[in-house]
C-alpha cells in the first residue's frame, strides 16, 4: 500500500495524517487485545492467575506510601511544613534568604539533629582530635 505523497495538497496530507493516526490507535488496541488473549491462554493452561506471576503488580516499588513525614516547619506559620522531598515551598525559600536562617534552623526536630551531631563527636577519640589539631 504505497501512497504517493508528492502530488498531495497540505489539506489532503493533513487528512491522510489524521486517518493514519486513527488507524494506528485501532491497530494498537487490537495488538493489546491479542497479547492479552495470549497471556490469558498461557495463565489458564498453567492454572495460574496474573497475581501469582506478578505479585507486586501495581505495587509500591520505589514509591512512598503516603505524603511522608514533615521535616521542616515554617517559623512564621507552624501549620506549613515540608518533607524535604520535591521542590521546596515558597516559604522555605523565602526563609533561607533571611539573615541567619539555615535549613538546619528550620528543622522540626532540632534537638534530635543536635543529639546525632553530639553523638558523632563523642565517638571520635581524643587522640584523633589531637592529631587533627596538630596537622592544622
Amino acid at each position: 500500500m504505497a501512497v504517493k505523497l508528492d502530488g498531495l495538497s497540505p489539506k489532503e496530507l493533513q487528512t491522510l495524517i489524521t486517518q493514519a493516526q486513527s488507524r494506528m490507535e485501532t491497530a494498537r488496541a487490537e495488538h493489546i487485545q491479542n497479547v492479552k488473549a495470549k497471556i490469558d491462554g498461557i495463565l489458564k493452561a498453567a492454572g495460574l492467575q496474573i497475581s501469582d506471576v506478578y505479585s507486586a503488580r501495581g505495587g509500591k516499588r520505589g514509591k512512598r506510601a503516603g505524603p511522608g513525614v514533615p521535616k521542616y516547619r515554617n517559623p512564621a506559620d507552624a501549620s506549613q511544613t515540608w518533607t524535604g522531598h520535591g521542590k521546596s515551598p515558597a516559604w522555605f525559600q523565602a526563609a533561607l534568604k533571611k539573615s541567619g536562617v539555615t535549613a538546619e534552623s528550620l528543622l522540626i526536630s532540632k534537638t534530635s539533629a543536635k543529639k546525632s551531631t553530639a553523638k558523632t563527636a563523642a565517638k571520635k577519640s581524643p587522640a584523633k582530635k589531637a592529631a587533627r589539631k596538630a596537622a592544622k
